[in-house]
């Protein structure tokens, strides 16, 4: 059997079959830092086959042990807004300052053919390059919430691969990308300066979970848009009602500029301070608890669900139905009782 490490990203998803020393040879990769087995191993985690999806769980249980506990940030922000642009100079910050630093970018997929552009790797050529930076694009196969299915295994082999600080940029198509809060530490809106009134920045949703909203492109012509827009979202903050288990004077706005880096240091003290109080306070363990919880009654629905169509065989039917809705020969509401009505039946067998 090959060693892990010999073999390509695309290629361990033919590698048959994978069996426990294939899985130890990516876990050790992973441990020592290796990128290479880093990529595999999200590669696997990705995949939607059932064999490589017992494999990937494999992997994370041997894993979970032996990881170090990073600082999970999300980004989100509408395009346009200078994500990319943020993350490569703040990760440069980051390890300038001696940090490592991994950056999972979830690219939104094409409703007509799933295929998705993952084009963040070529909008950050400098960290790029960063031995001690890693971006992986992933697309988001049309899931809501901003986050691609395995975002949370991602994270974990990120944390053992020993990354100190992970962004979770979200696909920022709008004010749903709210999944991100369910796991990371700290959430992070971009904004892109805009004039208005302090009740511009009262919006339901994204907002509302925000723990930092960041002002950029605070140059040139649009520094006093941007100064503006700040105070706005500073006024428009306090109407807001305060989230729960969040430090004091949080959420705030901060304002900044991606391509010159002003403002950049300002955020990363306040992420820490943020951080450290979220520690000092136990916060921080009751929410990676909740999170956890989350991440397996998720799962569990999931998982039950497609394991009762495979061992009932409900498939046919469920096609059946859809094309019954489809061709208006019944309503939704028709099809979901008697699908629900089928599976109640093949209970009682």
């Amino acid at each position: 059997m090959a060693n892990a490490s010999t073999i390509s990203s695309s290629d361990i998803l033919n590698t048959q079959p994978l069996d426990s020393s294939v899985i130890n040879d990516l876990a050790n990769g992973i441990l020592n830092q290796n990128r290479r087995s880093l990529a595999q191993a999200i590669t696997l985690i990705e995949s939607t086959r059932e064999d490589h999806r017992k494999s990937a769980d494999e992997l994370i249980k041997i894993i979970m042990t032996k990881r170090k506990s990073s600082l999970r940030i999300g980004l989100s922000g509408s395009p346009g807004v200078g994500k990319s642009t943020f993350i490569e100079s703040f990760g440069m910050l980051l390890i300038k300052s001696g940090f490592r630093v991994a950056v999972l970018a979830v690219d939104p997929s094409s409703r007509e053919t799933g295929g998705s552009i993952l084009g963040d790797k070529t909008r950050m050529e400098r960290l790029t390059r960063e031995e001690n930076a890693y971006i992986r694009p992933s697309p988001n196969k049309m899931r809501l919430g901003g986050v691609e299915a395995h975002t949370r295994e991602s994270i974990l082999l990120c944390e053992a691969a020993g990354y100190d600080v992970i962004l979770i940029e979200t696909v920022g198509v709008g004010q749903s990308e709210i999944a991100v809060e369910e796991i990371t530490d700290l959430f992070c809106l971009l904004i892109a300066p805009a004039a208005g009134d302090e009740l511009q920045g009262v919006k339901r949703g994204i907002t509302e979970i925000a723990d930092l909203i960041i002002i950029n492109k605070a140059d040139g012509k649009l520094l006093p848009i941007a100064s503006k827009t700040t105070s706005d979202y500073t006024g428009a903050l306090r109407l807001i009602r305060k989230k729960r288990n969040t430090p004091p004077n949080f959420p705030k706005a901060l304002m900044i500029s991606a391509l010159t880096g002003n403002g950049l240091e300002t955020v990363w003290a306040n992420i820490q301070k943020f951080s450290k109080w979220q520690v000092s306070n136990n916060i921080r363990t009751l929410k990676r608890n909740l999170q956890a919880l989350s991440w397996f009654k998720e799962e569990v629905a999931e998982r039950a669900s497609k394991q009762l169509e495979k061992t009932f065989n409900l498939e046919p039917l469920k096609k059946r139905l859809e094309n019954d809705v489809f061709s208006g020969k019944k309503s939704p509401i028709e099809g979901i009782e008697q699908f629900v009505e089928a599976m109640k039946d093949k209970l009682k067998m």
